[in-house]
């Protein structure tokens, strides 16, 4: 007996993603839903080797569904998620609204799984963001270690990290370049994002910093711990999937290199790919559509007593988003649901 599963925003990068990602992973589903907004609906989406077309989010009884994986944005979620809660369906939620609520579990099953168990309160789960998700995977092992005390992260974000849009953005100003009679000016980015690197992702606050670092703080201390000191600079870049990120790390202990590269290849959802020679790391284009995050130039930082830097590369669709939102499927069944 396996689950009966919606998948909202089905139509999305992510929500398409998280289609991709329930087959090959072979999640136990016995029914599937796909569902999207009224001017989606009858868009037919792959579900393995099937087709299936949308339903209409607005209209959806959640009632004697077990799981639904959201990937809606937060004014939607809003209106629909404590709907899908309140009839019994477990919302695995892709969007800020619920991560830093502190009745709703927030989960990188490679870090806290055992936070799931906290879903019962409001029936939801949160999905950290993309940025967040593939930093922790490679922090806890090492906090486990050494206790990391402080972060200093800067970001290299792709545009798909804004949907369809971004990535729209990008293609058409890259060909605009080529073809000067054509004009693509900014509309998703504040500034020309083709041949051009942004260091300004969500909106600014008071303090300087942007939503999206603020986010990667909050969203760590939370996951991982609450005492870890977090600074991050978050810049979108001319990619179109795969979010990289330039990690220092200062920790309690002191931790060697080799040591570190030792625990990063032993540890869950990590490859280490590590040479010291041209090509010897991995970037982004080499990172899509694999469920690993990649750590690559692990080194001393000899500025301080206690201190590391890494690269980390991951494809922020997956493990930023859809990946991370099955697996968390995967461990609510296996902890809580035991269905499949």
């Amino acid at each position: 007996m396996g689950y009966k599963v919606v998948v909202a925003g089905a139509t999305g990068n992510v929500g398409r993603e998280m289609l991709n990602i329930l087959a090959e992973r072979e999640f136990p589903v016995d029914e599937i839903a796909v569902l999207a907004s009224r001017r989606s609906l009858g868009t037919e989406v792959s579900f393995g080797d099937k087709t299936l077309k949308t339903q209409d989010l607005a209209t959806f009884d959640f009632t004697g569904w077990d799981i639904a994986l959201f990937a809606i944005g937060s004014d939607a979620t809003k209106e629909y998620a404590p709907k899908a809660a309140a009839a019994g369906c477990v919302v695995i939620d892709n969007s800020s609204l619920y991560r830093y609520d502190p009745d709703v579990p927030l989960v990188v099953p490679e870090v806290n799984a055992d936070a799931v168990l906290g879903y019962a309160k409001k029936n939801i789960i949160a999905n950290p963001n993309c940025s967040t998700a593939q930093m922790v995977v490679a922090l806890k092992p090492l906090h486990d270690r050494a206790k990391i005390k402080r972060v200093v992260v800067s970001t290299y974000q792709s545009v798909s990290g804004s949907g369809k849009e971004g990535m729209d953005e990008l293609w058409d100003q890259t060909k605009a370049v080529y073809n000067p009679v054509t004009e693509v000016p900014p509309k998703k980015y504040p500034k020309q994002i083709a041949f051009n690197v942004i260091p300004h992702i969500d909106v600014f606050m008071e303090d300087g910093s942007t939503k999206e670092e603020w986010k990667m703080v909050a969203e760590t201390k939370k996951i991982v711990d609450p005492s870890i000191k977090v600074t991050a600079t978050c810049v979108r870049v001319p990619v179109f999937v795969g979010h990289a990120e330039s990690i220092n790390i200062e920790t309690e202990d002191f931790l060697d290199e080799d040591e570190a590269r030792d625990i990063l290849r032993e540890a869950p959802g990590i490859m280490v790919v590590d040479k010291r020679e041209d090509g010897g790391y991995v970037t982004p284009v080499e990172c899509v559509g694999d469920f690993a995050t990649f750590i690559s130039r692990i080194r001393q930082d000899s500025t301080i007593d206690n201190g590391l830097n890494f690269w980390c590369v991951s494809d922020n669709l997956r493990k930023g988003a859809a990946l991370n939102a099955v697996q968390i499927a995967e461990v609510l069944g296996q902890k809580v649901l035991k269905k499949g």
